[in-house]
Order: structure tokens, then C-alpha cells, then sequence
């Protein structure tokens, strides 16, 4: 299979630079996070408030491991990666690409994270589920996209190098 699965925290750009990957690559595109939402008929924050951060995370392993797509940009969830069994899916199925974002970045970003639909359990904060996923995001990963690779230029900078680092590692 022949998908790019994309990783990384919240804020870090998965499903804006999803979307344009996509088109660069001539790929469809679909992202975990609405696939969830339209099989629990509710927005995440609002499976998050009512149902519980387990029920949230059941559903998304669940899409994660029944996922099956063909020549598809994902863009996952930023918990995704905290399910051994979607991601052992998703990487069959494809390269994950790791879009590495630093702390301080995604803080700037992440400025409703009380409506968001983050899965942090209670009393966590940014910097405690920053500090559990990075080693799972790297774990994941078969190709890392740093911000600092492109933070001189716009999107299409950044989407430029992504294309250009799966393209050298072989792989389409």
C-alpha cells in the first residue's frame, strides 16, 4: 500500500498540510479526526465532555485499525499514536511521516485546547502529553519533517520538503 500516514501533536499542521500533500501527490486525503466524529454523530471535544476520554480513545483505535485506504494522504489524530494496534495498521498499509514540532510552537497554536478535542486525561497538561507522545511520534515514524527545516518559508515550503523527503526515501 502506498499511503502517508501523518503523525504529531495537535497544531502541528497534519490536516492543513494533509490536504495540500494530497493534491501535490495526486492522493486522496482523509483525516481520522472526522471519521470519528461522524461515527459517534458528535464533535471530539463533545465525545470528550460527555463520553469520556476512554470511549474517545476506543473510537479512535477502532478507525485506526479498520482503516483501509489506497494512494491517501491520513492525517491522524494526535492520540492516534497511543494505540499500538491502529498504528501497526496504518503502518502496513504505508509511510508514516512525522511532522516534529517543538513545545513552545504548538503552544503558540494551540489556543482552545478546552474546546479542541484534545485526549488528555484530567489534570494533564500540553506539556505532559507533549512529553508522552514525542517518543511514540518517533517510534512511528519513517520520515520526520522538523519545523525548523521550514520555518523560513510558507506552506508550500513545508510541503515541498515533505514531498521531497518521501520522495528520497523511496517512497512512492
Amino acid at each position: 500500500m502506498d499511503n502517508i500516514i501523518l503523525i504529531g501533536m495537535p497544531g502541528s499542521g497534519k490536516s492543513t498540510l494533509g490536504v495540500l500533500l494530497a493534491k501535490s501527490l495526486g492522493y486522496s486525503f482523509t483525516d481520522t479526526d472526522l471519521i470519528i466524529s461522524r461515527i459517534a454523530g458528535k464533535p471530539l471535544q463533545k465525545i470528550l465532555d460527555e463520553d469520556g476520554l476512554d470511549s474517545f480513545l476506543d473510537i479512535e483505535e477502532k478507525v485506526g485499525a479498520e482503516l483501509e485506504c489506497n494512494s491517501t494522504v491520513i492525517a491522524t489524530g494526535g492520540s492516534m499514536v497511543l494505540s499500538e494496534e491502529a498504528m501497526q495498521n496504518l503502518k502496513a498499509q504505508g509511510k508514516v511521516l512525522y511532522i516534529n514540532v517543538p513545545l513552545g510552537e504548538i503552544k503558540r497554536r494551540v489556543t482552545n485546547i478546552k474546546t479542541r478535542g484534545i485526549a488528555f486525561k484530567k489534570g494533564e497538561t500540553l506539556d505532559d502529553v507533549y512529553q508522552v507522545r514525542v517518543p511514540l511520534y518517533e517510534k512511528y515514524a519513517d520520515i520526520t519533517v522538523d519545523f525548523v527545516d521550514c520555518t523560513n518559508g510558507g506552506i508550500e515550503d513545508t510541503v515541498n520538503l515533505m514531498v521531497e523527503k518521501i520522495k528520497n526515501g523511496d517512497i512512492l
